[in-house]
């Protein structure tokens, strides 16, 4: 009975799906065979939805990327007002009049200054006039005012980028984003398609179980029947009947456990295709036939391309985004030049206004000095860039040492599955061969019900290595990149 928990902890931990996710609406009920529960998911999964919807985005990014090289316009309204406020321009104090006396005191305070020494009335008005002479006229004056009225302004300006070399290796580095986008969004297709085929075959494995539990539970009824009119006759013993009683009910209870996993495997192959829990799903494929594709040893001959890998792609991709980085990061030791134009609608402006209704211009920055900022910059993302090689390398060494562990763990799951296989047509006659001798009185309850057990951890190895043969090749056609094709 041992290996019935054993059946139970494949079928809890075998599925590895990216993300299960639950759908709100129940859906009708599906019938399915393998290829349509694989293209069910790829289009109804919730997670591929959000990849699909991530490789969008990667798009806008890229033409926002570009747009920044555009010509940029822009429209602002401004209205202010000063509340009535008053500007005052003071040249000095009295009355507006300039009389003669004031013409004369202004004179008279000139001519007295050292420096107009032998100057005469006549040579200051000749000479001097708006100099010294005016300063005292002025300063007699009245102050001025100019009132400040509301203004109201319409400004319209254009901008285009003239020369920046980030702005070119800004736009590459976004078309290598999207392209890993894609990337990310294939390799969540794998991953979805991977997690279609684990529980498909999780839940064909499960009711496999489930029948053998069955078929086991009815015979061993039977004999447990025909023990009790052989104790009834005094052709057994109490404990006959009592020892088939016992492994009856653990196998009632192993068949109530197993229908519960196989309803949790049900869910979790409703979670992969983006459907609710309770939605009613029909398979229609027969186990034995899709696991004879399944253990076929064509792929072991096939050769590995790491090219091919997604994984291998991402990185390599990740790599180049670096490099563009590094780019990036040495044209900031480069010149930017921005050309601009402003115009200036005045609705409604004020007595003292000295805006221009036209401004156009050209804005080129140059950097000079930083303190060695951008050398830091630049050597950080040389570093990033050296790495990101040196990491594309190991992963390619990890995927070819992977490639020969996964080659191996089919080929012997392969052997594995034909000795299992094996086991089970000899533990079955053993069992009917102690069966045949309990019924003649040749053997006794004990060892039927071993032979039983027996017979019951053959199955439940059988499935075992079904699981691992199925589990390889799904790993090995992952890492080739064949589900992709799916």
């Amino acid at each position: 009975m041992k290996n019935i928990k054993k059946i139970g902890l494949i079928i809890a931990l075998a599925a590895i799906p990216g993300s299960w996710m639950l759908a709100q609406d129940i859906t009708p009920g599906l019938v399915l065979n393998l290829g349509e529960a694989i293209k069910y998911a790829t289009e109804n999964n919730k997670m591929l939805k959000n990849s699909r919807q991530d490789l969008e985005k990667s798009e806008a990014v890229i033409w926002e990327a570009i747009s920044q090289g555009l010509p940029q316009a822009d429209i602002a309204v401004d209205y202010m007002t000063y509340f009535g406020y008053e500007l005052e321009f003071s040249f000095g104090g009295g009355d507006f009049t300039v009389t003669d006396q004031m013409i004369s005191d202004a004179m008279t305070s000139t001519l007295s200054q050292p420096q107009f020494t032998g100057i005469t009335p006549i040579d200051l008005n000749t000479h001097f006039a708006g100099s010294y002479f005016d300063r005292e006229i002025q300063n007699m004056f009245p102050a001025s005012t100019i009132l400040m009225s509301d203004q109201f302004t319409a400004k319209f300006q254009v901008s285009q980028l003239i020369f920046s070399g980030q702005y070119i290796t800004g736009i590459q580095t976004a078309k290598l984003a999207k392209k890993i986008a894609g990337m990310a969004l294939d390799n969540s297709e794998v991953s979805t398609k991977e997690a279609v085929i684990n529980a498909y075959y999780l839940v064909l494995i499960t009711e496999m179980s489930l029948e053998f539990i069955e078929g086991n539970l009815t015979n061993l009824k039977s004999i447990m029947q025909q023990t009790e009119k052989m104790f009834e006759s005094g052709m057994a013993e109490k404990t006959d009947v009592d020892q088939f009683k016992v492994t009856v009910n653990r196998l009632e209870n192993a068949k109530r456990s197993m229908k519960r996993g196989l309803e949790l495997n049900y869910n979790m192959l409703r979670f992969t295709l983006g459907v609710p829990a309770g939605s009613d799903i029909t398979l229609t494929d027969d186990l034995e036939v899709l696991f004879s594709e399944m253990a076929a040893i064509d792929l072991l001959m096939k050769d590995f391309d790491k090219e091919a890998n997604i994984t291998y792609q991402m990185v390599a991709a990740q790599s180049e985004i670096n490099k563009k980085l590094w780019d990036m990061q040495k044209w900031n030791f480069a010149p930017n030049m921005v050309g601009f134009y402003n115009y200036n609608q005045k609705i409604l402006t004020s007595g003292f206004d000295m805006t221009p209704n036209h401004l156009a211009g050209l804005s080129l920055q140059i950097p000079i000095f930083s303190s060695g900022k951008r050398k830091a910059q630049v050597d950080q993302a040389r570093i990033e860039y050296e790495m990101s090689e040196r990491n594309a390398e190991i992963m390619a060494d990890q995927l070819e040492l992977q490639n020969r562990q996964l080659k191996y763990n089919l080929e012997s799951s392969i052997e594995n599955y034909a000795t299992q296989m094996e086991s089970v047509e000899v533990a079955e006659n053993v069992l009917k061969s102690y069966q045949r001798k309990f019924q003649n009185g040749m053997a006794s309850s004990m060892e039927v019900t071993q032979s039983n057990s027996s017979f019951l951890d053959a199955q439940s190895s059988y499935l075992s290595a079904m699981f691992e043969v199925m589990n390889a090749r799904i790993q090995l056609e992952k890492l080739m990149n064949n589900l992709s094709n799916l």
